[in-house]
């Protein structure tokens, strides 16, 4: 009777090794699990990404006014058919004294 016991405990334990430790155990299950879920996390920052250089190229392809605003802002271009005027704060100067405070308009003359 004894030797029945420790031979089904024995076998137990040898039933359990794989649920534990071997292939699919509970402990690889989980790791698996913690590196979905970060693989989740950095997927979701870079569809996030993607979504807004998708957005940017397809107003370059679409038309002008993303090329028109970055020239305006980034070059300083206006168009053919615009006046700018340059207006001179009534101060006359800013408050470092040195350098005339201005503000710039554009007039378009159609």
């Amino acid at each position: 009777m004894r030797a029945l016991t420790i031979i089904l405990i024995a076998l137990i334990a040898l039933l359990q090794y794989p649920l534990w430790l071997g292939k699919g155990s509970w402990l690889r299950v989980w790791k698996v699990n913690q590196q979905v879920e970060k693989q989740q996390i950095e997927n979701s920052a870079s569809q996030q990404r993607n979504d807004a250089l998708r957005a940017e190229v397809r107003d370059l392809k679409q038309g002008n006014e993303a090329a028109e605003e970055r020239a305006r802002n980034e070059l300083g271009m206006i168009k053919s058919d615009e006046v700018f005027y340059q207006v001179i704060d009534s101060s006359g100067f800013n408050q470092g004294g040195n350098q005339p405070a201005t503000s710039a308009t554009l007039e378009q003359h159609e």
